[in-house]
Formats: C-alpha cells, structure tokens, sequence
C-alpha cells in the first residue's frame, strides 16, 4: 500500500485547531474517536466505582450496606458498563479514529452525522448522571418486569436515557456502513480489508437491525408506567415473558456489538506482532458476519427457566451451540497464526494473548449454560456473573486496552514504556482471573447472584473475589499512569512503529487533519508479512 505524498510538517489533527469549540464542534472522524474514548472511560471510573463497592459489601456474609443501596450499586454498574461503556467502547472510539485511516478515506461518509452521533450520546449520558443524582435505580441493569414498571426509583429517567443512546448506536451503525461500501482506496477490495474493518461492518449491521427493538420495548415499558396499560404487568393483563424475548433479542446481539470489535483488534495485533500472514483470512471475515447473523436466533437460551416450553428450550440450545462455531474459528486461526510466529513480547502481545485465555475461559464456560440439564442448576448463580465478565467485561477491556496501545503511537505521536506495560498487563491478568474464577466455584456450588447477604460458606471464595477486584482496579489506574506519563515524557513515535501494512500506518505520525496527502492506492493486503519482509531484506542487500 503506498501514498501519493507524505507529510513533512508539524501539523496534525491534534494542533490543527484549537479550544474546546473546536474541538467540541468538530466533525473529524479522529477528534471524534479521541472524544468517545476520554468520555467512555469517564464513565468506566464512575461503573467501576460501582463495581469496587459491591465487592465492598461482598467482603462479609452479613450485610454492610442496606439492601436498597445494594440493590442500586450494582443496577448502576451494570446500566452504565453495559449501554455507556461496553457497547460503544470500541466501535465509538477506535472504530470512529481508524476506518477511514484504514479505507484510505479522508472522513466517514457521514461527518455531520457522526459529530450528532456523539452529541446525542452526551445527552443520553445525562440522563444516567441525572438518575445518579437523584439517587440511582434500582431494578437491575436489565429493567425485568413487572418490578420495573410498578416499583423501583427513577426507573423511567434511566430509561430514556436508554433509549436516547440506542439512536447514537443506530447512526453510528449506518455512517459505518455506508462508510465501508463507498470509501475504500483504490485496490481495496473486500478480501483486502483489514479484518477490524470487517469486525466493524458486521457490528455495524447488529447496530442497525437489532437496536430499534429494545427501544420500541423501552417506550412500551414507559407507556405501561406513566398510563398503566397492561403490556407486561400481569396484574393488568400483561405478560412479563414477554418483555424478557424483547430485551433479549436485542441484548444478546448486543453481547456481539460488544466483542466483535474485540475480535477485529486481536485479529490486528496478533498478525502484526507476530509478524506472519493471519491464518484463514477468508474463514475469520467469514465468521463475524455469520456470528452477527446467528446471534439474532439464540436469545431463548436466557429464558431457559422463563416457562418457555421444553422444544424451545432445545432448539435454542441447539443454535446456541451453533453459534460457538465461528467463534472457535476465529480462535483456532489466531492460535495458528501464532505458531512459528515471530512473536514480540511486548506490551500489546501480552494484552492480546490475555484476551486469548480470558475470552477462551468464557466462551468455554457458555457451553454448560447452554445446555439444559446443566443450566437449570447454574442459571443466576455467580456461574453466570463470571462467565458473562469473562467473555463480555475481560474480551472487551482487554481488547480495547490492546488496541489503545496498539495505536496509540498514531493517535498521540508517543511512545509509551514497555517496561512500565509489560509487567502492569501480567499483574493485571493474574488480578482478573482472581477476581472471577471463584466466583466460578461458588456460583457451581449454589451461591445465587443479586444477593447483597449470602451463607458464610462462600465468604472465602468472595473475599478472593474482593481481593482480584481491587488489584485488577489497581491496574487500570497503572495503564492510565503510564498513556499519561507518555503523552508528557514519551518519546517520539516514528510513522510505523509496529512496521505494519494497513493504510493507517501510511499517514503521518499523528495524521494530518484529513488523513492523506493524496489518494493511497491499495496494492497489496494488510497481512502480507513474509512476502514484503523478504523484498525489504532483498532491497536492502
């Protein structure tokens, strides 16, 4: 892949403009990205702040907090991780910074839209800030019925707060699309992209389809409290299952929103710092859009215990196993692409082979909440709450910390110190999976979730758990100590500090406020590795 031109100055996008106006206002795709990032992790502290006091309260079998408290600490962590963080953490922000550097485009298709995209995310964040000061909610992240619709507090500023943000998903989504089908360089074909992009376009599809039905369930839940229509409230005449095949025939897709970018970043560094063509280019590209197509048909298998009948149950279980194929796919491929590799053990290696083994531990652990037999025993045990952080909370943090130091060096122009990353990326995978393997043990051997008081017989295991939680929060805070310590002390990064061959790295260090000097020609795929490293050692004899 090559440009036109290259850049000799000093201005980029990050100096181009300046003042909060400007930046604020601003309809470049990479001040977007930069933007959605700082104000995702924003939100991260004030969920993982949540998350660190239910810990707290778990330390001891008998109650610290009151059970309301409780009740809102972790309805509020799991609001705002789930429709503030985790659904857009990656798409929003990586995603908006690098498509059109990777298309060789100079913007989205759409800027102005995307510039709204992030406004009415704003808006709908403040309506969650305005549940916190009003002093929280308090029916579970997943607003089940009929609690949510005739009790709890502050239930419907929350949920329009939902509902705003799942129109900045839906045109973010749509700008993705269109931005990947008409603004690729010339020479990229499909079978060209960078799989993070074909990550993007599959994520992008499940945004699009799957988001209005949870906000159509949303304004129903709504009408049914404001006038008391009986839509779910059984007491009126609704059916409360009803709600459950709503919320999760949009929330299990969404599960996908959440990981297929993950899986589109660990296909990025695990090529690139292993230096080798990615095995099974086709079969991965392949795989996302079937895991998108798939994750549509599965949503059942969170109702196995919801009255559904037994056939349901079996057919949902079925595809449920289904859809475990692609995803075992893409890990088959990037193991082998591993082996023989030319690994680097750097930062962004270590962070990559974390995910590996975390998303693995969850994916795995899926397979018996899947099936019947097994599910009926586990189903809303801490089984649950570790399996869904391990594949959920550990794929996508871990990715989205591999990714920001991925590209990190072409966002700031920094480089970041190896020796401070490498050991904070070991400390914190050991302090994750001591956060939630025991919760595996004590969820196998009974112990229910949502439960503020539990029997003393699983203090020992949720004191473990307390203990991973705190040193895991630790660590975060170590990554956070060594981004900043480079953007003020870091070296200078040079254009392609990673040597690799998608058109991002062709631009400037940081890229100039639209992308390329000229048009980029695309001439050859993202992962030819051994075929350009042998014309650079050949060239430089």
């Amino acid at each position: 892949m090559s440009a036109e031109s290259t850049h000799h100055d000093d201005s980029n996008y990050l100096n181009a403009t300046s003042g909060f106006k400007s930046w604020f206002w601003s309809v470049d795709h990479k001040r977007l990205g930069i933007m959605y990032l700082a104000t995702i992790l924003s939100f991260f502290l004030i969920g993982g702040t949540f998350a660190l006091l239910v810990r707290y309260e778990l330390l001891d079998a008998a109650p610290t907090f009151s059970a309301s408290n409780y009740n809102r600490a972790f309805t509020l962590h799991g609001a705002i991780m789930v429709f503030l963080v985790l659904v857009p953490a990656i798409p929003a922000s990586l995603g908006n910074f690098l498509i059109p550097l990777m298309l060789g485009a100079k913007d989205v298709a759409f800027p102005k839209l995307n510039r709204l995209s992030y406004h009415i995310y704003l808006f709908g964040a403040f309506f969650f800030v305005t549940t916190l000061v009003l002093g929280g909610v308090d029916t579970g992240w997943t607003f089940y019925t009929p609690y949510s619709s005739k009790y709890g507090t502050n239930v419907i500023t929350a949920l329009t707060g939902a509902f705003i943000l799942g129109f900045s998903s839906i045109l973010t989504g749509l700008n993705f699309i269109v931005t990947i089908h008409k603004m690729r360089a010339p020479g990229m074909t499909w079978t060209k992209m960078p799989l993070f992009l074909w990550a993007m376009y599959a994520t992008s599809l499940i945004q699009v389809l799957a988001t209005p039905v949870i906000a159509v369930t949303l304004v129903l839940l709504m009408v049914e409290r404001f006038l008391g229509i009986g839509i779910f409230d059984p007491a009126l005449g609704g059916d409360p299952v009803l709600f459950q095949h709503f919320f999760w025939f949009y929330s299990h897709p969404v599960v996908y929103v959440m990981i297929l970018p993950a899986f589109g970043v660990i296909s990025e560094t695990i090529t690139i710092h292993s230096r080798k063509h990615i095995f099974g280019y086709v079969a991965i590209a392949g795989s996302s859009v079937a895991i998108a197509a798939v994750g549509f048909l599965v949503w059942g298998h969170h109702m196995f215990l919801s009255g559904q009948s037994e056939t349901m149950g079996a057919i949902f279980s079925f595809i449920t196993f289904g859809v475990a194929v692609p995803t075992a796919i893409k890990v088959c491929s990037w193991i082998a692409t591993l082996y023989k590799g030319n690994i680097r053990w750097n930062t962004v290696m270590m962070y990559t082979l974390g995910f590996l083994w975390i998303f693995t531990i969850g994916g795995l652990t899926g397979l018996p909440l899947a099936t019947l037999s097994t599910d009926v025993h586990l189903h809303d045990t801490y089984f649950v709450v570790a399996h869904f952080h391990y594949t959920m909370m550990g794929g996508v943090l871990f990715a989205l910390i591999t990714g920001i130091y991925h590209w990190w060096p072409k966002m700031t122009g920094k480089m970041f110190s190896e020796k401070a990353g490498v050991p904070i990326a070991i400390f914190a995978f050991l302090a994750y999976n001591l956060t939630f393997i025991p919760q595996f043990i004590a969820g196998h051997r009974g112990m229910p979730r949502r439960y503020h008081e539990y029997l003393p017989q699983f203090e020992g295991m949720m004191q473990l758990s307390s203990l991973g939680s705190f040193l895991f929060g630790l660590s975060l805070f170590a990554v956070l100590f060594n981004l900043i310590h480079s953007l003020l002390k870091g070296e200078k990064a040079p254009q392609n500090p990673w040597q690799g061959l998608s058109l991002e790295w062709e631009t400037a260090t940081p890229p100039i406020e639209h992308n390329f000097e000229g048009q980029p020609i695309c001439t050859h795929g993202p992962y030819e590795f051994p075929d350009i490293d042998v014309k650079e050692r050949v060239a430089a004899k």
